[in-house]
């Protein structure tokens, strides 16, 4: 019998990439190799990439020069790119970093022990063939530095909206989505492993589609039958694009309470010319409409969104729109950024980078800022009311602090007392920051 050997997994990007982290290593755990947290003791290390930003690849390569050192102590160290950058780049990695041994693309997970073997005779190895039906719903992953309470579920994968910025239509292939029954079950595996909370993860999780003969199930059919399959268990979801934001996904949320009144929705700029440059296929209107409907059903939900500043051509006038927009909705908190422009895509092809690095400091600064305060703001209202907090952790600042997150997908800490991670505690706000709760049991 083969020995046990250890596998190291080092995960960039988003909860989309943890994911596939947590499926690869239930992949490689059914051939012996073994997820474990010392690199020191790695025989393999897979190294899962991002390529939405080239910051994010500049991360990687950084992490490659400092591999050098383990593979000089054990020259039969194996190290792997997979994932977006690894689809993205293809060959190319190879000579432009000689450490990586092996490159597997997003849909050839499965190929990883074999192309493992190919490196232990001496041969580089890659797979970067992208698939029109994987999603791996066989796949019961491993949960990888998992606290015992919050676990993902991957719905579906792929992209085909092809918004100019964007390289994951390319990277990541079309649309599918995954069997719900498999869904279902793996649901209610976490509920027997004791999980209190699922977060479902596509790229566009209102895009998900699944016909059994006549009846369709759409992502709002889903989200019923999953808030159905326990009460007690919370579910999360990211990410909607607000072009498929439909009010009958918010009356289903609005009607089971174990549905988190939280939606991630990304505007990325609020000037319409910006968004058609951008092929988001929404105006600033309809954006608008959509938060209104929030509003109207979900009262009290909580709304996040990607910022991106600085698109090709972005005028001051532009930028001015993005923080109009901003102060009307009055985010809870948003992911922002610089444009970064991403090879091989629309924007890359046809439009001019032209807004100089200092300006989009200055305009990224100034969306921050707001930001902050927007987010201070929303907390704010929240002293005096009382939330059901999920605790997920020890505090990292008290060891007599428990930190969690209610409904709203806000942070609270409050005084640990008696409870222990994975209890729902009541708890009433008294004192905030600009991006914790803070309060104490009641």
């Amino acid at each position: 019998m083969e020995k046990n050997l250890n596998l190291y997994i080092e995960t960039f990007g988003c909860q989309m990439n943890f994911s596939d982290s947590e499926i690869v290593g239930s992949l490689m755990a059914d051939n012996n190799y073994f997820t474990i947290q010392d690199i020191s003791l790695a025989d393999v290390i897979f190294i899962n990439t991002c390529s939405i930003r080239d910051r994010a690849e500049q991360r990687v390569r950084k992490r490659l020069k400092e591999f050098r050192s383990l593979k000089k102590k054990n020259p039969d160290l194996i190290v792997g790119v997979i994932g977006c950058m690894a689809e993205r780049l293809k060959d190319k990695l190879f000579e432009e970093e000689p450490i990586i041994d092996l490159i597997a693309g997003p849909d050839a997970y499965r190929d990883l022990p074999s192309l493992l073997n190919k490196v232990k005779i001496g041969q580089k190895a890659a797979n970067i063939l992208l698939s029109a039906e994987e999603t791996y719903a066989d796949i019961n992953p491993v949960r990888l530095d998992s606290n015992g309470v919050s676990a993902f579920i991957s719905i579906m994968r792929g992209c085909q909206n092809y918004c100019s910025y964007c390289v994951v239509p390319f990277t990541r292939g079309k649309e599918r989505s995954r069997d719900p029954e498999s869904i279902i079950k793996e649901a209610h595996n976490l509920i027997s492993m004791g999980y209190k909370e699922v977060t479902l993860l596509g790229q566009n999780v209102n895009s998900y589609s699944w016909n059994q003969g006549k009846e369709e199930i759409n992502f709002a059919s889903l989200l019923k039958m999953l808030a159905e399959v326990d009460p007690a268990l919370r579910l999360r979801f990211a990410t909607s694009n607000p072009k498929d934001l439909s009010d009958e996904l918010l009356h289903t949320i609005a009607n089971h309470e174990n549905i988190c009144n939280s939606i991630h929705l990304p505007v990325q700029s609020g000037s319409d010319k910006i968004l058609k440059l951008m092929n988001r296929k929404y105006t600033r209107s309809w954006y608008i409409d959509r938060i209104k409907a929030i509003r109207e059903i979900i009262p009290g939900c909580a709304i996040s969104t990607d910022l991106i500043t600085g698109f090709c051509s972005e005028t001051e006038e532009d930028h001015m729109e993005t923080l109009s927009l901003m102060e009307w909705v009055g985010y809870d908190f948003a992911f922002m950024f610089k444009y970064s422009e991403r090879p091989n895509t629309t924007a890359a092809e046809k439009y001019n980078d032209d807004v100089p690095d200092s300006i989009k400091g200055k305009r990224l600064k100034e969306i921050i800022d707001l930001q902050q305060k927007l987010s201070l703001k929303s907390n704010m209202k929240d002293i005096g009311e009382k939330f059901e907090v999920l605790t997920e952790s020890i505090s990292k600042r008290s060891d007599e602090q428990l930190s969690g997150r209610n409904s709203q997908n806000k942070v609270v800490v409050f005084p640990k007392e008696n409870y222990k991670t994975g209890d729902y505690v009541d708890v009433v706000i008294t004192d905030c920051t600009t991006a914790t709760l803070i309060g104490k049991p009641i």
